[in-house]
């Protein structure tokens, strides 16, 4: 490699995956953005884990991930794991540019766990809950408390423990900064995960339920621990999408 493209790949300072191509002694730097993820879906339903938390015995053994170039990856899990899990989520985490995957995955022994991929494979993930049947839902990624880093929310067994846990992605690993029981977003058999998170004055909110589904609220995360901010009665999911939409 000549010194000048070994001196541009230095000051890039990016994945080998999403490095620019040298070909007949040219640095192409156009291909950086070619390998970017564009599109996100699951494949290859599986009835291995008949846990059946979103309606049916089946879930999926294959993470598909379309690139801006058109081509796909194939990302296929051991028969120890599936994606448990309504749709794979797409957010640039690390404030590189280029999009992360989030997913759920299940053990067939563990239970769930959250976990993150790009286009190398999985990158980073939380620990299984530990025991087979025990579900999370999504919430959502943001700067929660305007740190520069990014935080994923999700509800540790929404049908259980209730419980809403914060996990810091940073240098290619998650950490957990925070726990708060007493929310949920889901029930057993529901096709979809209520709520998410919305940005309506400032700074970003989380937007659940409480634990019995009496209430609707929105919860704010900074360095002082939890807000919350009542929005009404929990009416369903249009109360959701009003809430989403910044009209509660």
């Amino acid at each position: 490699m000549p010194a000048g493209a070994r001196r541009l790949l230095a000051r890039l300072r990016v994945r080998p995956a999403r490095r620019a191509l040298l070909v007949a002694g040219l640095w192409l730097a156009a291909p950086v953005a070619a390998d970017q993820i564009s599109s996100a879906r699951y494949a290859n339903p599986t009835p291995r884990y008949a846990h059946g938390v979103l309606g049916d015995a089946i879930e999926h053994g294959t993470l598909v991930l379309t690139l801006d170039t058109g081509a796909t990856l194939r990302m296929v899990l051991p028969e120890t794991l599936v994606f448990e899990d309504t749709a794979p989520r797409l957010a640039d985490l690390d404030g590189d540019g280029a999009r992360e995957v989030i997913v759920v995955e299940s053990s067939l022994t563990q239970g769930a766990r959250l976990a993150v991929y790009d286009v190398t494979g999985r990158i980073a993930a939380t620990p299984h809950i530990g025991r087979s049947n025990r579900w999370l839902a999504p919430v959502g990624a943001a700067d929660l408390d305007g740190d520069g880093t990014v935080e994923l929310a999700y509800i540790d067994r929404p049908h259980l423990a209730k419980t809403l846990r914060l996990w810091r992605y940073e240098a290619g690993a998650l950490s957990p900064v925070g726990d708060l029981a007493g929310y949920t977003n889901h029930r057993i058999g529901e096709r979809d995960i209520a709520g998410g998170i919305r940005t309506c004055a400032g700074a970003p909110e989380l937007i659940v339920a409480t634990a019995d589904w009496t209430r609707i609220v929105a919860l704010r995360w900074s360095a002082d621990g939890f807000t919350q901010t009542d929005l009404g009665s929990h009416e369903g999911r249009h109360r959701f999408a009003a809430a989403l939409a910044c009209a509660e």
